[in-house]
């Protein structure tokens, strides 16, 4: 199975601005990253008036499109009360990745790297922290049982992902 890594914190906190960054460095050093970002809204990735989206909306259970640069699988999933993880890394090529790594999903029985901003508008004793808990990363220096990384240095992150990856295998 693809070792999974999941990147949580509370909205606003800047996981998204983290893995952009991060995502790069890794491709970088030989890493072949996946992704797979949890959203509370209703999104889609599809736009009104093309064909895909069209044919969708017609009541297609599942809309595959595909092109010579890349392909994406659009599920409805009305009926479904929650994301399961498992059956969503299930669907990703194992081939062709190194790493999948999970945006959100913070309640998952993964391992994780909790993103922690003294501004976020909360308290440092909110944060969750158990066994799945490998790191956190912070812009200000925290005193926990847990290692602390610095949040802006991307280096640093990487590092540590690479080290924690290769201790997985």
């Amino acid at each position: 199975m693809i070792p999974l890594l999941a990147v949580a914190a509370w909205s606003g906190t800047g996981k998204t601005t983290l893995l952009k960054k991060l995502i790069p460095v890794l491709c970088a050093r030989g890493i072949r990253p996946g992704l797979i970002k949890h959203t509370h809204h209703d999104m889609d990735v599809d736009k009104p008036g093309k064909d895909s989206y069209e044919l969708r909306k017609a009541g297609a259970a599942q809309t595959l499109v595909a092109s010579s640069q890349r392909w994406a699988l659009m599920t409805e999933t009305p009926d479904e009360t929650e994301l399961d993880l498992a059956y969503l890394v299930s669907r990703m090529d194992e081939t062709k990745l190194d790493l999948v790594l999970v945006e959100g999903f913070k309640h998952e029985l993964v391992s994780k790297i909790l993103l922690w901003r003294q501004d976020c508008g909360h308290q440092l004793k909110e944060l969750t922290l158990d066994e799945h808990v490998i790191a956190i990363a912070s812009d200000v220096e925290l005193e926990l049982d847990v290692l602390v990384l610095d949040l802006n240095d991307i280096e640093q992150i990487a590092d540590f992902i690479l080290r924690w990856l290769n201790q997985s295998r």
